[in-house]
């Protein structure tokens, strides 16, 4: 198991533009800060963890209330986004597949509460340099499942790449709201 953030530093973590992270520390969690970040690891098929916290935000409304994301192989966001409440979630509501699925059902929390997500990833499968089988997940949220063995037919907008590899890092969004994260960890499977 690796640990890519244990609420200490940012030394397992790059800004996108390679630049180091701004991201502030404190009480044990990151908080969004300027530029989305990276995992200096990058990993193929895995079992990860991460924990966000969303900030209040009744003000808002939609995208604009706690947005972030957590991009898997930095090219398939699971969307990050207070959507408490929401009784039937889309494909841009918290824990859905931005823009290509939606969760089977709402499993989120409070703003200002701690949530999880437990993903299993299978990343594609190559051969001679075209890909044989998509990118699967499964995703748990709060010990609910709300995707299983979900086919990913493609890229997320917004990522490190539109196109398919067999590896890549964890990116966190910055989504200009003050998201936090803790304990993030990968299991190479």
């Amino acid at each position: 198991m690796e640990i890519l953030f244990d609420g200490t530093s940012l030394d397992n973590w790059t800004r996108q533009d390679g630049e180091a992270p701004d991201w502030a520390i404190t009480d044990g969690c990151m908080t969004v800060g300027k530029g989305n970040i990276v995992s200096k690891a990058a990993f193929g098929d895995a079992r990860l963890h991460v924990e966000f916290r969303i900030p209040a935000m009744p003000w808002a409304k939609g995208q604009d209330k706690g947005n972030s994301g957590v991009y898997l192989q930095g090219r398939y966001e699971i969307q990050v986004l207070d959507s408490y409440g929401v009784e039937e979630p889309t494909h841009d509501d918290c824990a859905a597949i931005y823009n290509l699925a939606a969760p089977r059902t709402n499993a989120c929390l409070p703003a200002e509460e701690w949530q999880s997500y437990d993903i299993i990833f299978r990343a594609p499968r190559f051969a001679d340099g075209a890909v044989t089988e998509p990118a699967r997940l499964t995703l748990i949220q709060n010990g609910v499942v709300v995707h299983n063995n979900l086919i990913l037919s493609r890229c997320t907008p917004g990522g490190v790449s539109g196109k398919e590899a067999e590896t890549g890092p964890l990116l966190l969004q910055d989504h200009g709201n003050p998201v936090s994260f803790r304990n993030i960890w990968l299991e190479a499977l």
